[in-house]
């Protein structure tokens, strides 16, 4: 017979179960909201900024837009079949809820795309629409990425040939691009694949804010001998809290203390000065951090 410690623990399993099931439909709403809407602000800056003024973007985006143009078919068919190999590759190489994800997101754009297009441009000054176009497009195109998918297939090639060669992602999918938004200089005119190129940067910009943030964060290490009194001003000056590891020296074998913080760019010269006055020997590594999970805490002014 089960004991009631036995019942009562098959109940505490249940209700974390039930509760791990409730959290993962939450996170999979959100993400599938973030690209539903993501893909809704990409079809608007495309439909009523760049499309309009025969302005391209980079990736299958842009090839889609200009066989839609030369032969009169709707943007979202081309978006579709365009894609599908691209999806079938990546499904067998990157993964299951990435291709998900894409396929979602691109069926979103093809949507948004026949319901909003085609339409008058609000500016026909091609410098305003390749900007704002920029702006809106890469807003959308951000979410997206954020949530865990894609609008171009171009990006899957470049995940899969980075595991085979010396170049990166961004490498590679500007190598494409360099391509695609030149062939836009045959189809509408030079002048339009300039102001392509002008558009591109804007969005690959506008895309770097969304992942990243406007206030970006630094991962930094200190290797110092005073770590006690860097670790206390960190703390009471900027608000910001340590990480201590262990650490040993590989030629001295001597024995060191490394402190680790996460702060933001406005502290970042405060944190040196800091590093400055209480150890002028210490050795410091600042990288940039995309993303921050927990362990904040609360912001403090800086003195």
């Amino acid at each position: 017979m089960e004991t009631k410690e036995t019942i009562a623990a098959q109940a505490v399993l249940r209700e974390k179960n039930r509760l791990h099931r409730r959290r993962r439909r939450v996170v999979y709403i959100k993400k599938y909201l973030m690209l539903f809407f993501g893909a809704l602000i990409a079809a608007i800056g495309l439909e009523i900024f760049l499309i309009p003024n025969d302005i391209i973007d980079g990736g299958v985006v842009g090839i889609s837009i200009m066989l839609s143009s030369v032969t009169g078919y709707p943007l979202g068919v081309f978006l579709i079949l365009l894609n599908l190999p691209f999806l079938y590759v990546g499904y067998k190489q990157i993964g299951k809820s990435f291709t998900i994800a894409t396929a979602f997101a691109v069926c979103c754009l093809s949507f948004w795309s026949a319901y909003f297009g085609p339409m008058p441009s609000i500016t026909n000054d091609f410098f305003l629409a390749a900007i704002f176009g920029g702006i809106v497009d890469g807003l959308g195109v951000g979410l997206i990425i954020r949530a865990g998918g894609s609008l171009d297939g171009t990006e899957i090639v470049a995940i899969i040939l980075e595991k085979r060669m010396t170049f990166s992602v961004g490498e590679v999918v500007m190598f494409f691009n360099l391509f695609i938004l030149s062939s836009a200089g045959f189809v509408f005119g030079w002048d339009k694949a300039m102001y392509s190129l002008v558009a591109y940067f804007v969005i690959a910009k506008m895309i770097d804010v969304i992942i990243k943030g406007l206030d970006e964060s630094y991962a930094v290490m200190i290797v110092t001998d005073n770590h006690e009194e860097i670790a206390a001003a960190l703390l009471d000056r900027l608000g910001r809290g340590v990480t201590l590891l262990h650490g040993e020296g590989g030629y001295s074998r001597e024995q060191k203390k490394i402190l680790y913080s996460v702060v933001t760019r406005l502290e970042l010269e405060k944190l040196k000065e800091i590093v400055s006055e209480n150890d002028e020997n210490a050795f410091v590594t600042i990288n940039a951090v995309h993303d921050i999970i927990g362990g904040r805490l609360q912001k403090r002014s800086i003195h």
